[in-house]
């Protein structure tokens, strides 16, 4: 049961960064010789492969594992599959990873060419899922076939020209970088869904840019916490977020600007686009900027860049806030990869395992108003359940302003994932006991 109002009492402390002034263009990274592609279907010895090494691929070619998969990899480059192995992701979700040995000659693939003369959302859906920017062509073909019973009603399109952490700026490059194909981009996205109520997000410093004029702006401030979805929704279009429900359950959907314009391209040249635009930002903090081909493993940008990395040092893909850190340099350029951080070893707080001090820091500064020194006990001690119950944690938004925050290192943001990830598994438990008791 939910017990307290959404919005919290106080104001976030952080700002976001706003893109700098007269960017430089995104520096070119080579195809490189192999390439990473990670594919959200595991590996089943029971089933019959339909890939195996030594396969080749065309650029734009859909990979499926088995011949009733309905998840699919496109390769961005042609070439020889060399590797298909397990992978393991966050909270031990199971993926497939494939390693493609590259060729000079790029052969194509023109299966979406012969469908893309018609917008259609089925047919975005079924070629243009991993293209730059991961737009969510899933969940909003469920949403016009009514394939999911009415549970995903979507009626309302937000393009997101805000980046979600601080540091990162690439949506906002994105956003006024290529602005004058932004109509066009809208009325794309029109016809593909039907959906005539589609504005753009965008931080209040660039709103007044001329070239946006006669747009269907929100204009954001540069508070942190603004630029996450729910409180967006909140605040600025009026409609109150229910935890434990989607955005797209509650009829928003939230596509990034960088994936609107690539589906815009994509019908344009009629050829998915599989370069993305990235922030790397080193040890120093110096901020570049790069296009790279999807499933580039980025021990090659930093290489062209002269990026040094060092035994201990973390890197962060995503923000310093929300990010997630990855172990190897050869994690691969993904579709929604927005920011890349190096933190050198020496600067890496230390977590601990310390008791709350009950400073208060947390519940302070908490967008959603949660008591954020209760509920992390009750995760701490693996109750889920009561941690829903009774401390509201699916109100939680997922800043991470808690854990930057915590006198005693606790890493809260972290046991709050852990705690969702879980309750989401006790939940979905109870669901298959009914259903077998019948």
């Amino acid at each position: 049961m939910i017990k307290r109002s959404f919005i919290g009492l106080t104001e976030p402390r952080l700002r976001c960064d706003l893109v700098e002034p007269g960017p430089k263009e995104p520096e070119a990274i080579p195809i490189p010789p192999r390439i990473i592609l990670l594919l959200n279907e595991h590996l089943d010895s029971t089933k019959e492969l339909l890939i195996k090494k030594g396969d080749t691929v065309k650029k734009g070619e859909r990979i499926f594992l088995y011949k009733d998969s309905n998840q699919y990899v496109s390769a961005p480059a042609s070439g020889t599959i060399k590797l298909i192995a397990p992978f393991t992701g966050d909270f031990g979700s199971l993926a497939t990873y494939l390693v493609v040995e590259t060729n000079s000659k790029q052969d194509i693939d023109n299966s979406f060419a012969e469908r893309a003369s018609t917008p259609d959302i089925e047919i975005a859906n079924s070629y243009l899922r991993g293209i730059a920017g991961e737009p969510p062509l899933k969940l909003l073909a469920e949403s016009l076939s009514g394939a999911k019973s009415g549970a995903i009603n979507i009626n309302k399109i937000v393009i997101s020209g805000i980046d979600d952490d601080i540091l990162c700026t690439t949506r906002q490059y994105v956003l006024t970088r290529f602005r004058d194909e932004l109509p066009k981009a809208i009325e794309l996205l029109g016809q593909l869904t039907g959906i005539k109520d589609i504005s753009i997000a965008m931080p209040e410093a660039l709103a007044t840019l001329s070239a946006f004029n006669g747009m269907n702006i929100v204009k954001v401030s540069s508070d942190y916490v603004s630029s996450l979805s729910p409180m967006l929704m909140d605040k600025y279009l009026g409609i109150s977020f229910i935890p434990g429900k989607t955005c797209e359950e509650l009829g928003v959907c939230f596509i990034s600007v960088e994936a609107a314009l690539a589906l815009l391209k994509a019908y344009t040249e009629k050829m998915p686009v599989y370069e993305k635009i990235i922030t790397i930002i080193d040890k120093n903090g110096k901020k570049s900027r790069v296009c790279a081909t999807i499933g580039t493993p980025i021990h090659r940008i930093f290489s062209q860049l002269g990026v040094e990395t060092a035994e201990k040092d973390r890197i962060i893909i995503g923000g310093p806030l929300r990010g997630v850190a990855t172990y190897t340099l050869y994690h691969p350029v993904t579709p929604d990869m927005d920011t890349v951080i190096v933190q050198d070893s020496s600067q890496i707080p230390m977590v601990s395992d310390y008791p709350c001090i009950n400073c208060g820091k947390c519940v302070r500064i908490c967008p959603a108003n949660l008591p954020v020194n209760v509920l992390v006990r009750y995760l701490e001690a693996t109750l889920y359940q009561d941690a829903s119950d009774s401390c509201d944690l699916l109100s939680c938004v997922e800043c991470g302003l808690c854990s930057y925050v915590c006198s005693a290192s606790i890493p809260i943001f972290q046991y709050i994932r852990l705690g969702k990830y879980e309750l989401m598994k006790i939940e979905s438990e109870d669901v298959e006991m009914e259903a077998h008791n019948g």
